[in-house]
Formats: structure tokens, sequence, C-alpha cells
């Protein structure tokens, strides 16, 4: 008689198999951050669901922030980590910690990536002129070197995702005069999803996903159309952190990405669970015309 077990995995295996047909060949983007950069083997989990996704014809990019691991080592030089209205105030110095640090980050991702047996290429917002920015300011108030995305060129995206490697972003990128920018990841992350017209867009951070009542844990929403998203904002059921996520969601699916997904990276695979069952752990919104796919199978 088969292990039970055994029938188990088969049938994981089936079920994504129309995932699988979906997406072949289709370019996603994951922004990819908070608790799960910084715990081992949570980071192990996110690069093997990224290199699985890419060995099953789905076309992966990565995209990173390392706000922890910035504050850390500015900490370490003696520097005081300084923030206004949430945003880090990031002077010429911090500027250079910064991009020294999330350097460091990129190519520990790379190596991790290349363990698993697929090509990967680090590169940041400079590269290839892939991020040009424009100097943001925080409610009026100067903030450093932060940068908003003003132009993106895929180029050097579509070229590294043609000859088969994984493309890992950093978010450094840099205005008219050549001077280096920090960018939000989250921003970095739709920018580019709107410029590839990424079939999906996910966003791992520590939040489980959007709730129609915070304080109520089984108010998860699985999926959202865009409206609904709009109305969860404007009618004050979401609010702190989650109020620009949702609204970098909306953005990007108005410029032209297919389905977006906020899930909690500190659930071992939680990319794979989302993408790849019948019953998504996180929250996905979609297009007004974009079907939902979960209540077909409930």
């Amino acid at each position: 008689m088969v292990k039970q077990e055994f029938l188990d995995k088969a049938e994981v295996l089936i079920e994504a198999l129309p995932y699988i047909q979906r997406f072949n060949r289709k370019i996603v983007v994951i922004k990819y951050g908070g608790s799960a950069m910084l715990d081992t083997e949570l980071k192990q989990n996110v690069i093997k669901d990224a290199v699985l996704l890419k060995l099953v014809g789905f076309k992966p990019i990565i995209v990173h922030g390392g706000g922890k691991e910035i504050s850390r080592w500015v900490s370490k030089v003696g520097m005081e980590p300084r923030f206004i209205n949430g945003l880090r105030v990031t002077d010429k110095d911090t500027m250079e910690i910064a991009e020294m640090v999330l350097a460091k980050v990129n190519k520990e991702l790379v190596s991790m990536v290349q363990s698993l047996g697929v090509k990967a290429v680090g590169i940041s917002g400079k590269d290839g002129g892939l991020l040009k920015c424009e100097k943001k300011y925080s409610n009026g108030e100067d903030i450093g070197f932060v940068g908003n995305v003003t132009e993106v060129n895929p180029k050097i995206l579509y070229d590294l995702l043609e000859k088969d490697f994984l493309p890992i972003v950093f978010p450094i990128g840099y205005d008219d005069n050549f001077d280096s920018y920090n960018i939000n990841a989250d921003d970095a992350a739709c920018a580019i999803a709107e410029a590839v017209h990424a079939e999906k867009l996910a966003f791992l951070s520590d939040i489980e996903g959007v709730y129609k009542d915070f304080n109520d844990p089984d108010s998860l929403i699985s999926e959202l159309h865009v409206s609904e998203a709009q109305a969860l904002i404007s009618e004050g059921f979401v609010g702190g952190g989650m109020i620009p996520k949702l609204q970098n969601c909306i953005d990007a699916i108005e410029n032209g990405v297919s389905r977006v997904h906020i899930l909690d990276g500190r659930i071992p695979h939680s990319l794979l669970l989302e993408i790849f069952t019948n019953k998504g752990i996180g929250t996905a919104i979609l297009r007004e015309d974009g079907e939902k796919f979960y209540h077909e199978h409930e």
C-alpha cells in the first residue's frame, strides 16, 4: 500500500500544474525584504523558492532592500541612523555605507542562487541605466540622497533573462547629474515590474496580507480587485505602513502588472504556497477584469 504522505506529495504537484502552465515563460518580480532577509534559514527558503520558479519555466527577477543591515552598519561606524516621517535621512556618508552594504547583501544572494545550480547576476539600478531618479522630499523636508524613480530602462533585465540568468537588483539609482540615490525597495520593485510588464509582483514582508479588520486574524482577504483595494484605503480599513504598500500594488496594476501578491516572508516557502496552491496564504490584488482563482476550488 502506498503511504498517504507520498500520495499527498503527488497531489500537491498536480495542484501546481495549471499554475505552472499559466505562468510559464512569464516574468515574476519578487520584492524581498523584512525579517526573511535576516534569518539564514528563511533566506535560504526564499532563494530556493525563486530558483524553483526559474527551473519550472518562470522568469523571476529579485529586487531586495537591506534597511536593517544598513542601520546596523551605520551604527557600527559610530553614526546615528536618523529618520524623518519614517524615512531614513541619507547624507553623503550614509549613502556611501548604504551602497556598500546593499552590494554586499546582493552578492550573498547571488552566491546562494549559484550554489543551487542557477546562474544569477547581481546589479544595481545604476547598471545599464536601469533606474533613473530624482530627489525625494518628505512633506517638503530634505531627507538627503533618497530618490523617486522617474525612468526605468529594462534592457539589461531583458538581456539577462534572455541569456537565462536570474537578475538580482538592489535599489540604488542615479539622477541627471549621476549622483547616487537610495530608493525604497518597494518603489523600485513596482517600477521594475511595470517596466517589464510582469505577470506577477510579489512583496515578501513582515505582514501576512491585507485584513478587513486588522484586529481579527480571521479577516485576511485572499483576493481583491483594484477597486476593492482602493475602497479599503478610502474607507479607513487599512492604516499605517499598509497604505503605501497597497497604493504601490494599485499603481503597479494600473501600469500593466497582472497580479500583485502581499506575503508574509516569515512563513517558510510562502512564495510557493501563494503561487502554486489553490488557496493562497497571502493577499492577491488583481485588475478589475482579473479572474479570481481561489473560489473555483473551494
